[in-house]
């Protein structure tokens, strides 16, 4: 038999539905109480090994106090409740909980919340090791390095491949979000059908809604035929939402639907179509702190945040470079048909130097431009950008001012893109701002568009 569950919920119809869910999966139900006192008087007698609940309970305390209890017994919990008000689910997540899941939910859902809840609560007590990964020994193709903090990526790509639960990619341009996206496709049951890539940065705010669900024929001016919608085109298969944040609100609205019914609706359209899309997000801004500002729904952000993936910057994880190098050398040399198969010591060691403010595209970039200038079969030395001067001086030593400081960085980062403004790997990216933004900074500050 699997765990001991209390379930907490004052709503005796959603609490036996739980039970009956739960007891289907395999665990053990100790009980159902309906007020923090009677959770309490349970939780002593029967000693559960986890509790589900509700936000909202009889009685003058709430879930919200008894989780404060709970943390401290060190007795893990989960939410589940409708409740998705920012106050109160800004006080949830003081709380620390292993989940949080918003009625109405599936069956499904359930059971791999608690699955992935499970894992983040071995991992903090150290037990992770004990247990098996059916796929421990697969290589994740395209994913370079034996870092410690690579392989905890690694470990979790695997863990949550197979499950259906969307997945939230965090880390810096660069970083290679996109591939561990490809990664969880390709260890995924869905291997076998589509994964759609969706940039949300580059979906211009007026057809957004038309290039995520699709329209229907007449829908709006210009809407000459039927368009299929990204979301459709990946049923049975994954979405990949890079910069998540980038969506308005009233589009997140729509995509909450989607994660909780399943279901889409084209524009102009009166017909609901039910979609199997597992959704894989992916952001370098802090959602947390969206949430904060206003930008970012809060229910949306619990929906996606199942199972986040914190990638490491290229800086942390210095001793992969050597080999990201030379993978990216084997790479180009072939597509270029150049006879270049070696990077010397020296230039290894600048590699290794560097801080790398653009990650690992901007490796792949350096590896690729320097195999064609490449005249012999080695690459004896790079040309890498120096930072030994004050960035808030200029040659003669004057503190620069906020324009003169704002060029040189849009510089910095239009040199470090090969000179791209927007789109994947462009300057816009790596500043995390929008690309219209850019472009008039750059015509404000005379920066040419060609800068390299």
């Amino acid at each position: 038999m699997k765990e001991k569950i209390l379930i907490v919920e004052d709503e005796f119809i959603v609490a036996n539905d739980l039970k009956i869910m739960l007891l289907k999966a395999g665990y053990q139900i100790v009980g159902i109480a309906s007020s923090v006192v009677q959770a309490r008087k349970l939780i002593e007698d029967k000693k559960p090994d986890w509790v589900l609940l509700d936000i909202m309970l009889k009685g003058d305390l709430t879930g919200i106090d008894l989780a404060w209890e709970l943390r401290e017994i060190q007795l893990p919990f989960l939410y589940i409740s409708a409740n998705t008000n920012q106050s109160t689910l800004e006080a949830v997540k003081a709380t620390h909980p292993y989940g949080f899941m918003v009625k109405p939910f599936r069956e499904r859902d359930l059971i791999v919340m608690l699955d992935i809840a499970k894992y983040r609560y071995d991992q903090e007590r150290g037990t992770l090791a004990e247990k098996s990964v059916d796929n421990e020994d697969q290589e994740i193709e395209g994913i370079i390095g034996n870092s410690e903090l690579l392989k905890d990526v690694i470990e979790k790509i695997k863990i949550v491949a197979p499950a259906e639960t969307s997945v939230l990619i965090l880390g810096e341009s660069g970083t290679g979000k996109e591939r561990a996206a490809h990664s969880i496709h390709e260890l995924s049951a869905h291997k076998s059908n589509a994964i759609v890539i969706v940039n949300c940065a580059a979906l211009p705010h007026s057809l957004i809604e038309s290039e995520l669900f699709g329209h229907e024929k007449g829908a709006f001016t210009g809407a000459n035929s039927l368009r299929i919608g990204k979301f459709e085109q990946a049923d049975n298969g994954t979405i990949f939402l890079d910069e998540i944040g980038e969506l308005p609100l009233d589009s997140q609205v729509k995509l909450l639907r989607v994660l909780q019914e399943k279901e889409i609706q084209r524009l102009g359209g009166n017909k609901t179509i039910k979609i199997n899309v597992r959704i894989v997000a992916a952001t370098n801004r802090s959602l947390e702190k969206e949430v904060a500002e206003g930008r970012f729904r809060l229910d949306l952000y619990y929906r996606l945040n199942v199972f986040p993936i914190q990638l490491p910057t290229l800086k942390e994880r210095k001793e992969d470079i050597e080999a990201l190098a030379n993978y990216f050398l084997k790479k180009y040399a072939t597509s270029s048909r150049k006879n270049v198969n070696s990077i010397s010591s020296t230039a290894l060691e600048q590699l290794k130097g560097y801080e790398w403010p653009g990650n690992i595209r901007e490796l792949e970039h350096l590896i690729e431009r320097n195999v064609l200038l490449a005249k012999t079969n080695e690459i004896e030395k790079f040309d890498l950008p120096t930072n030994t001067s004050n960035p808030l001086e200029s040659n003669n030593g004057k503190m620069l001012s906020m324009e003169e400081m704002e060029k040189e960085h849009i510089m910095n980062a239009l040199k470090i893109c090969d000179g791209k403004v927007s789109g994947s790997g462009g300057a816009a990216e790596l500043l995390k701002i929008q690309p219209q933004t850019l472009f008039s900074k750059m015509k404000k500050l005379g920066i040419k568009q060609g800068y390299n």
